[in-house]
């Protein structure tokens, strides 16, 4: 495979509840709203590709589709109204994903296959259609490249190309952006030889 996908999700927040843990008595369920995903290119110059993304319907243990608190409008932008409109099922943004990625390795900031995609996945009785095996936590990557870990600690996929004096692809809290921001600073650390590609493809499983 000549390249591989960068990854980043969006999903139900409320004021507190990352400190939270989600465990207080009017957190959401942290369930899917917004997949955005990107190609690496493997080969010089790494070039990054538009991105893409889908809205998905955050539907919960109940069978109803979930409320989108006003926090999580004010950092992403994301209605109720617009995942009415545009959100796809769960398991049709995954297929999508999944299709877009054409057995390529997923790499996320983090890991928003167990955070965000399992929980979604198991409140609604679904199997997830992508192996666990495809996914990868891209921070490992920075060490490798020299960065030191506390550093590496407090970067986020919003956060990234600015550690790096780069442009940011879009706005924060874009699941297409932010997918785009850490495949941007990825391909800066391919192109000036703090990374390899081999760097990248060993964090495939063998």
């Amino acid at each position: 495979m000549d390249f591989v996908t960068v990854y980043d999700c969006e999903f139900l927040t409320a004021p507190g509840a990352p400190a939270r843990f989600w465990c207080g008595p009017d957190d959401p369920d942290p369930l899917c709203v917004q997949i955005g995903a990107v190609h690496l290119s493997l080969g010089a110059p790494f070039a990054v590709s538009d991105p893409v993304g889908w809205y998905v319907s955050p539907r919960d243990r109940d069978g109803q589709i979930a409320p989108v608190d006003p926090l999580l409008t004010r950092l992403c932008g994301i209605t109720d109204a617009q995942l009415q409109a545009e959100g796809l099922a769960l398991a049709d943004a995954l297929a999508a994903l999944s299709d877009f990625a054409r057995g390529s390795l997923l790499l996320g900031w983090g890991k928003d296959e167990l955070l965000t995609f399992a929980p979604s996945l198991f409140v609604q009785g679904l199997t997830s259609p992508i192996p666990a095996a495809q996914f990868r936590n891209a921070p490992p990557l920075l060490v490798t490249a020299g960065e030191d870990l506390e550093t590496v600690h407090r970067l986020r996929s919003n956060t990234i190309c600015g550690h790096f004096g780069l442009d940011a692809p879009g706005p924060a809290h874009d699941a297409r952006a932010d997918a785009a921001a850490v495949a941007t600073a990825l391909s800066h650390l391919l192109n000036t030889g703090r990374l390899s590609a081999a760097d990248i493809t060993g964090l495939a499983p063998t």
